[in-house]
C-alpha cells in the first residue's frame, strides 16, 4: 500500500469538493466531506469517492470523525471554515470581533484537539493570521505537540489562473513540517478558457449546461462593448457612466465593469463572478460576463466537473456561490503533495 493511500482524510466545510478533489489528485484517501449546505451533496459525491454528511460542523461530534477514520494509522483532518468574518471587506468595514464570527474556527479547533489526527490542514483568507483566534489556534496545536507551519500562498505561484492569495496552515504529529516555496509558471485566462465555445449574453452551451452566461441589459451590453481588456468604466462614453461613479466619491472605485485580459491571470473569483457589474468578470473579447463553467475552470476544477444534475435548471446565484466559495482544486493538490511528501520523509513511527 502506498504512503498516499495510507493517509485517510475527513474534509470539514467541504463545499462542492474542491479541496477533496485536490487531495485525491495527490493520492490522499478522503472518506468523508461535511457541510451544512445540502446543495453540496451532489457535486461532492458525483465527482469524488468521499461520502457526504450534511451537518453543522459546530454540532459535529468527535465520534463522527473517528468513525470515518476507522483504524487508519495516518489521518488528516482538513477544515476550511467560511472566510466572511475574516475577509478584507469585513476588516475594512471595521466590524467588531464578535464571538459568533469565530465559532466555526473554534469548533474546528476543538475537534482537532479531541480527535488528534496525525495531520491537520486549513486554509482561509490572509487577514485571519492577524486575529487572536488564529494565534490561539496555533498555540493550542503546539501545546498538543503538533509541529505547525503556515504562510500566505499566492495562487499564481502554484499554477492557478487567478490572482488569489490564501493563508495555508499544515500541522503534524510526525515531525517538523514546512510549506515550501512555489514557483510554477504563470497560467493565463487564455490557457484556461480559450477553447470553450463562444456564447452571447444570456445563452448557454447545449452540450454543457454550466457553460452559461448571465443576461445583460441593453445598457450593460452597450457598456461591455465599450470596455477594454484590463480597462475600467473610465473608458466608456460619459453617457454610459453610472451616476455613482460620476460623482467624486465613486471615481476611485474602478474595479467593476471590467474585462479580463487573455494573457494574464484572472481576478479572484467571488460568489458573484458571473456578473459583469460585480468586478472584472467580463469575458476578454465576447460581449458577456464569464460563464459558470469558465469561473469553475479558473478555480481549477476539471472541465467535466458536475455541480448539479442535468435535469436541474441553472441557478446563477446558487452555483456562483458554490463556485466562488470553493477551495481551488490546485490548492488542494498543492497541500496534498506537501502532506504526502512529509509522511514519506518522516513515516508514522518518527
Amino acid at each position: 500500500m502506498s504512503v498516499e493511500s495510507q493517509i485517510v482524510a475527513v474534509d470539514l466545510f467541504c463545499g462542492v469538493g474542491g479541496l477533496t478533489h485536490g487531495l485525491a489528485k495527490a493520492g490522499i484517501n478522503v472518506r468523508l466531506g461535511v457541510d451544512f449546505d445540502p446543495a453540496c451533496r451532489f457535486p461532492m459525491e458525483a465527482n469524488n469517492a468521499a461520502k457526504f454528511l450534511e451537518a453543522d460542523v459546530g454540532e459535529l461530534m468527535p465520534s463522527d470523525i473517528q468513525m470515518a477514520f476507522g483504524d487508519s494509522e495516518i489521518t488528516l483532518l482538513a477544515g476550511c471554515a467560511p472566510c466572511q468574518p475574516f475577509s478584507s471587506y469585513a476588516q475594512s468595514a471595521k466590524r467588531e470581533e464578535r464571538h459568533e464570527d469565530w465559532e466555526l474556527l473554534s469548533s474546528f479547533s476543538k475537534l482537532v484537539l479531541a480527535v488528534r489526527p496525525t495531520l491537520v490542514t486549513m486554509e482561509n483568507v490572509p487577514p485571519l493570521c492577524k486575529q487572536q483566534i488564529f494565534k490561539d489556534f496555533v498555540a493550542d496545536l503546539q501545546k498538543a505537540e503538533y509541529n505547525v507551519d503556515f504562510r500566505v500562498v499566492d495562487g499564481r505561484d502554484i499554477g492557478l489562473p487567478q490572482r488569489r492569495q490564501r493563508l495555508v496552515l499544515v500541522a503534524s504529529l510526525l515531525g517538523p513540517i514546512t510549506i515550501p516555496d512555489a514557483d510554477k509558471a504563470q497560467v493565463t485566462v487564455r490557457d484556461t478558457i480559450a477553447d470553450l465555445p463562444a456564447l452571447v449574453a444570456g445563452a448557454s452551451d447545449p452540450d454543457d449546461p454550466l457553460h452559461a452566461s448571465a443576461s445583460l441589459s441593453e445598457l450593460n451590453l452597450a457598456r461591455i462593448r465599450h470596455s477594454k481588456p484590463g480597462g475600467t468604466w473610465r473608458d466608456w462614453p460619459k453617457e454610459l457612466v453610472s451616476a455613482c461613479h460620476a460623482r467624486a466619491t465613486g471615481s476611485t472605485y474602478p474595479s467593476v465593469y471590467g474585462r479580463m485580459e487573455w494573457d494574464k491571470p484572472a481576478p479572484t473569483m467571488t460568489t458573484q463572478c458571473y456578473g459583469f457589474g460585480n468586478g472584472r468578470f467580463g469575458h476578454p473579447e465576447q460581449d458577456r460576463a464569464i460563464s459558470l463553467r469558465e469561473a469553475a475552470m479558473i478555480q481549477s476544477f476539471p472541465k467535466d466537473y458536475v455541480f448539479a444534475p442535468k435535469t436541474t435548471s441553472v441557478n446563477f446565484s446558487t452555483l456562483g456561490r458554490m463556485i466562488g466559495n470553493a477551495v481551488p482544486v490546485l490548492l488542494g493538490e498543492y497541500i496534498g503533495e506537501i502532506l504526502v511528501n512529509h509522511v514519506k520523509a518522516h513515516g508514522r513511527n518518527s
